[in-house]
């Protein structure tokens, strides 16, 4: 049975300035490393995995951006004029019409099929040397002849998580089935206090182990018909398509059977129904792809979609719509939708559920069946589709096994789908008001919107609304951001387009600024409207600025040109949505570059951004009693109300411009010098050790296998003081959500430049961690550096932060997901501090002087450690060390501090421990099962697609002082090979409410935590098993229970 979760957004955020190029289309979010702020985006439908002229001037020759005869206007790709596309240009040679990176070693040639599918064929065969990486998979077909099935099932076995009581909440902990709410608030503007170094990096290092030896295959399709297509009279119908085409095919009839051969051999599968386009995508084991390509594209060739199997897929489209409805960002879009002018599609429900898909059809006598195989016949036809695979294999035989496989998907000879006639379906009185929303999630946000004519045509002339966010999400001085933050009224702004169905499509383009408000911002939410409106109406009033544009343009061709590669499966799942949007040389630059500066366009989308346009919405717990509306699907509660008349007049006067308020200086950190060093010392495979004090000790590795001018500097201040109390981890949270807030404004012009930052407050010390172009890298470091040796802190930030925390302890609290792991490490690890303990301590109170007497400490005395890797010499990483030491003057350790939690031995029996959910308006449960092992599982050594994954290995090591950095090549070569799993289990459970729960109904479903919101404390409840769970120990009271149970001592594995 498939696990059940909302899959996430295509590209869909709201973005920072600068962050443009972050997510590509189309893409399931993953937690990814970002300056200071992880946000997600929100869900759309989809189905969950099933796994285990800046024209780059040193382009390739003939790869010139811009070049390949292009049709300036701008006409489709796939068109008559391109009927066959042109099968190559020869044996194994790559199109060169297509521009690419320098610094890319793949082919690419694009082919159309007979049957009208037009398809990207990605050669990964050469290393970045040029030399031949491997045989193709035909070649080495009689090497695989030998291997058994038992030994290939044993070599696919990716091992399982090994617990060491080192887990916090990383970003995707914190994301997942959340997606998108921090677009509405919560803690962007500060370090997530839970972001566990340790468990980010092992969840990174587990997905790329999950039983490949090489990088893996991957292939996506996308189908150009999504939501919008939907009938009125069975909403969802599209995203429910996209879960039956998966449930077995008539050449392979088994239901589960593709899920099946996936895991079996190392991949995964994943889908999402957007508004106008669906997307499927899988990655496999590189031997297998082939067998996998043909078992995929029979779900557009001859899916079978039985009737039996209609009743059991409809309750996993439920489970979907059930997981999402907690989500503020989902909520939030609906009651958006529903201002859409009647008939257009964006009203319409796009999830589905039991109700429209099963129940409602059989009382008006509808039958799903036929209508789901007459949705499939008229929209998944090949003429509208778009594929991408990548593999290691030659270009011919990719071609040869995709004519083959894809050539037999039907083409019913009809237009694709066509929205675009429905234009301004936002120009309605409904629109332009004020709507107060009462959200899940503790977090105060102001969102101003507009609806703009379709922007996605200008892709190549200026990139009107990347321009203008770049400028409005600006953190620098003279930003809309700096401005509030010195009111104390902000903590974090976004604004853009997320290039998601949902914000761009061929109806209109939403143009969104997102305002993280403090208590005293949402007290004044129509002046941070005004402050908006006033840094808009300058930039319309100075129009564009060539200079800003192309200093966007050199940062975004700057990292084009030395890109690092990315997961396959990621890769080929923008670039087939990119065939959708882009002329055939723009796929892998549509969405990475600037092209054309057209001054007169730029004007043309700044001039529709008037406050009378506007729609304007308004999050806050505090709006619950005022709001008596509720939407239909999700039940969120609003109200709508006109703008207040002194507002709405003074914005249509000529207001006075706010002389505070102007456009960014020139960007210092931008790079100039890419030039590769020269290595100083002797080369090595792995970090060594270049420098050892008392103080701290520095490992360091020049690349030498990517060969980029790029670097990766990252830092662990160790501080025993940090666990001593819930009330020292609290003080420390604050200090590094302070320290964040302190450096968004003078570091905010690297993070545009593609430096990028981190700070991360771990269980054990100060994380910092940073990345980026080599060449103004240590400007940024030692920027970071010199604001904690000088930290300081005003009443007024240290209220304003104390009080966004603790509405970020409380949204973790609300979360089953969260929740569920905090009470399972509050078991395993001895002495760990819980959620409910630092949200109780944070509740009572801390004082000015004891974060200022915690800091004074914490500076005092600490242990360093460090890794540099990268294009810098040895001699310039020592600096990092030595710069930290002498800014910070800090005296050693008396003692070493451990960086590890001592782990409860559980005893030889089944567990389980059952509590509430602490969200009364969440019906959704959360199971975790554990297994305590003793030994480690064998895992086999995945291929390194970029540098920061090697940087990852490496520092993971280092952050657990276990100094291993040959682990995989001892793993597979055998010497960590033996496996002895106890098979007691665990289980911990977060139940939902609702009345299967003989819960009373919820008839709101605002978070109701146990009235906190009155300042008591939540308080778990602990829940009896059920009468199916025989012979299981229930943990009713953690603290008396793990008090009886032996602990393990610290351990280090070093051979």
């Amino acid at each position: 049975m498939r696990r059940l979760v909302a899959a996430f957004a295509r590209r869909g955020r709201a973005v920072r300035a600068g962050a443009r190029g972050l997510a590509g289309r189309g893409r399931p979010v993953r937690a990814v490393a970002q300056p200071l702020w992880c946000r997600a985006t929100a869900a759309m439908p989809g189905r969950n995995k099933a796994t285990s002229s800046y024209s780059c001037p040193e382009l390739a020759v003939g790869q010139q951006a811009g070049e390949g005869g292009r049709d300036a206007r701008g006409r489709s790709p796939h068109g008559e004029e391109e009927d066959r596309a042109d099968f190559g240009p020869g044996p194994n040679l790559g199109d060169p019409a297509i521009v690419k990176s320098p610094s890319d070693p793949k082919q690419y040639r694009y082919i159309k099929l007979q049957n009208g599918l037009c398809a990207l064929l990605i050669s990964d065969l050469n290393y970045l040397d040029g030399a031949p990486a491997a045989l193709s998979s035909e070649e080495e077909e009689e090497d695989d002849d030998g291997e058994s099935e038992e030994e290939s099932d044993e070599d696919d076995d990716s091992g399982a998580e090994i617990e060491d009581g080192r887990e916090g909440f990383d970003d995707e902990d914190c994301d997942e089935g959340d997606e998108g709410e921090d677009n509405d608030g919560g803690n962007e503007d500060f370090n997530d206090p839970d972001d566990s170094e340790l468990e980010e990096l092992a969840d990174k290092e587990e997905t790329r182990k999950r039983g490949c030896t090489e990088k893996q295959s991957a292939a996506a399709l996308c189908v150009a018909a999504g939501s919008f297509s939907d009938p009125e009279d069975l909403p969802g119908l599209a995203h429910f398509l996209e879960h039956m085409v998966f449930m077995g095919s008539l050449k392979y009839p088994d239901e589960n059977g593709f899920d099946a051969f996936l895991k079996k051999h190392g991949g995964s599968d994943n889908a999402s129904t957007d508004c106008e386009r669906t997307v499927f995508q899988f990655d496999v084991q590189r031997k297998y792809f082939k067998e996998a390509l043909d078992r995929w594209a029979q779900f557009f060739i001859h899916p079978l979609m039985i009737r039996d199997a209609i009743d059991r897929e409809v309750e996993a489209v439920d489970s979907e719509y059930q997981l999402a409805r907690p989500s503020d960002a989902n909520r939030k879009e609906m009651l958006f939708g529903s201002l859409a002018r009647p008939g257009h599609p964006m009203k319409k429900f796009f999830w589905g559920n039991a109700d429209t898909l099963k129940h409602e059809p059989k009382m008006k006598n509808i039958d799903t069946y036929t209508r789901l195989r007459d949705f499939w016949q008229r929209h998944y036809s090949a003429h509208y589709m778009t594929l991408v695979v990548q593999s290691k294999e030659t270009l011919d035989t990719l071609e040869k096994w995709v004519t083959e496989i894809f050539s037999e998907i039907p083409n019913n000879g009809l237009p694709k789908p066509s929205f675009g006639h429905l234009t301004q379906p936002f120009d309605t009185p409904e629109f332009h008001k004020l709507y107060r929303v009462v959200p899940i999630r503790k977090v105060h946000s102001l969102s101003i919107t507009w609806a703009l004519p379709p922007q996605e045509q200008y892709y190549r002339y200026s990139c009107p609304l990347h321009y203008i966010s770049w400028l409005v999400g600006h953190e620098g001085k003279g930003s809309v951001l700096s401005f509030l933050r010195k009111k104390f009224w902000a903590l974090a702004l976004y604004g853009g387009n997320g290039e998601t169905g949902f914000e761009q499509n061929s109806t209109y383009s939403i143009f969104s600024i997102s305002v993280t408000l403090t208590d005293e911002g949402y007290k004044h939410f129509y002046e941070v409207a005004h402050i908006v409106f006033q840094y808009v109406k300058m930039l319309q009033k100075r129009g564009p600025d060539k200079r800003i544009w192309e200093e966007i343009q050199k940062i975004e061709a700057n990292e084009f040109h030395y890109q690092e590669q990315t997961d396959p499966v990621d890769y080929v799942e923008s670039l087939c949505e990119n065939m959708q949007l882009f002329q055939k040389e723009d796929f892998l630059t549509g969405d990475q570059l600037l092209f054309e500066y057209k001054p007169e366009i730029i004007a043309d989308a700044l001039n529709q951004l008037s406050p009378q346009r506007a729609n304007l919405v308004l999050l806050s717990a505090a709006n619950e009693g005022q709001c008596h509306l509720k939407e239909k699907w999700f039940g969120t509660q609003y109200s709508v109300e006109d703008i207040d008349k002194y507002w709405s007049d003074l914005w249509a006067s000529d207001f006075e411009l706010n002389q505070d308020l102007h456009l960014p200086e020139e960007n210092k950190y931008i790079a100039t010098d890419f030039a590769l060093k020269v290595a100083d010392c002797p080369e090595t495979e792995y970090p060594v050790k270049t420098l050892s004090t008392q103080q701290g000790c520095l490992w360091y590795r020049k690349d030498d296998k990517f060969k980029i001018p790029k670097g990766y500097v990252r830092f662990h201040l160790i501080s025993p003081l940090i666990q001593q109390s819930a009330e020292n981890i609290v003080l420390f949270d604050t200090f590094v959500s302070i320290l964040s807030h302190n450096l968004g404004e003078p570091a905010y012009e690297a993070d545009v430049a593609q430096l990028e930052y981190k700070l991360v407050a771990g269980e054990h010390g100060l994380v910092i961690r940073v990345k980026g172009f080599n060449h103004k890298l240590p400007l940024l470091f030692q920027l970071i550096i010199d604001y904690l040796s000088d930290f300081s802190f005003t009443p007024a930030v240290f209220e304003m932060i104390t009080e966004q925390l603790k509405k970020t302890y409380f949204n973790i609290l609300i979360k089953p997901e969260t929740l569920a792991k905090d009470v399972r490490l509050l078991i395993l690890e001895h002495g760990r501090w819980s959620m409910i303990d630092k949200y109780q301590t944070l509740m009572n109170g801390l004082s000015i002087e004891s974060l200022s007497s915690f800091v004074k400490a914490f500076k005092s005395q600490l242990f360093v450690e460090g890794l540099v890797q990268g294009n810098f010499t040895s001699r310039v990483s020592t600096d990092f060390l030595n710069y930290v030491v002498q800014k910070l003057q800090f005296a050693p350790l008396a003692h070493p501090c451990p960086v590890q939690f001592r782990v409860v031995d559980l005893p030889n029996s089944h567990l389980l421990c059952k509590v509430k959910t602490l969200n009364k308006g969440d019906a959704n449960s959360e199971v975790t099962v554990y297994y305590q092992v003793t030994a480690l599982i064998k895992l086999k050594e995945c291929e390194d697609s970029h540098l920061g994954e090697e940087v990852d290995r490496n520092w993971n090591e280092v952050v657990t002082q276990q100094y291993l950095f040959d682990r995989l090549a001892r793993e597979v070569g055998g010497t960590l090979k033996e496996i002895q799993i106890s098979f007691l289990v665990t289980f911990f459970q977060v139940v939902g409410y609702g009345k299967h729960e003989g819960d009373s109904e919820v008839t709101a479903a605002v978070a109701e935590v146990q009235n906190s919101s009155s300042g008591e404390i939540p308080h778990l409840i602990f829940l009896p098993p059920s009468s199916l769970m025989t012979n299981v120990t229930s943990i009713k009271d953690i603290k008396a229970y793990t008090s009886t149970l032996n602990v393990l001592p610290y351990h280090k594995i070093l051979k």
